[in-house]
């Protein structure tokens, strides 16, 4: 029997990504679609000017990612991150919605909380177009974005935490860096200094799929949803 697919091309379409943009700025708004509008493999499905609007958008339009600022009025970026990625709101969705928050990052507390709410990564917004482009495609393919230079102001922002707080958070990090092995800790401090997997394959000798096991075990026994989060961690657990 012949088979007439044979030596016949891949016409299989893959379907875009669907992106939501929050930001009660409608310039910026503009600016983003415009940036994103360029790449055929990405479309914007909705917008919104706050976090109450952002939840019935998403609810709306199944997107695949959410472009998050943070400070907006009525209901910020922080509480609704909280909200999009909560366990009742993932049961009602059909797929999982990744989110990434954008913004200034001039020492702003709610970033650095909005990366323990379960947030994606952040961007800050004069980012280049063609690297907002990409990190839309990085997060959709479930890889955070968490660049060195954010680490280092992550960091810098953490490590200048004071008190009772700070104290149990960093109580709480040691403890479940604890339960680690000596490669599943170097591979989370790798993470920490905002490493891909690529780059902690060469620093470690490891090969490719040795490292995305070892992130995956990392991960679990963290309870982190994340790599972000991952990072949260280590940055904790060194504040003094």
């Amino acid at each position: 029997m012949v088979d007439v697919n044979a030596g016949a091309p891949d016409t299989t379409i893959t379907a875009p990504t669907r992106v939501v943009l929050v930001d009660d700025d409608a310039l910026v708004r503009a600016g983003l679609r415009l940036i994103l509008g360029g790449a055929a493999d990405l479309e914007v499905v909705a917008e919104a000017g706050d976090g109450i609007e952002a939840v019935d958008a998403v609810a709306a339009s199944n997107p695949d990612v959410v472009l998050m600022d943070i400070r907006m009025p009525r209901r910020d970026g922080l509480e609704t991150t909280r909200l999009l990625l909560s366990e009742s709101a993932r049961a009602r969705r059909r797929k999982e919605v990744r989110v990434i928050v954008l913004t200034t990052f001039d020492t702003d507390d709610l970033v650095v909380q909005a990366l323990r709410a379960g947030a994606h990564g952040f961007l800050l917004k004069d980012t280049e177009p063609h690297r907002l482009v990409e990190a839309v495609r990085l997060v959709a393919a479930g890889q955070p974005i968490l660049s060195p230079s954010v680490v280092a102001q992550l960091m810098s922002h953490v490590a200048g935490d004071h008190g009772d707080a700070t104290a149990s958070r960093r109580r709480d990090a040691r403890q479940r860096l604890a339960t680690l092995t000596d490669r599943e800790r170097e591979v989370a401090l790798a993470i920490g200094r905002g490493l891909s997997n690529a780059d902690i394959s060469r620093d470690l000798y490891l090969s490719i799929p040795t490292v995305k096991a070892h992130v995956s075990r990392v991960l679990t026994k963290l309870g982190a949803d994340n790599r972000v989060q991952i990072a949260i961690i280590v940055h904790d657990a060194a504040t003094t």
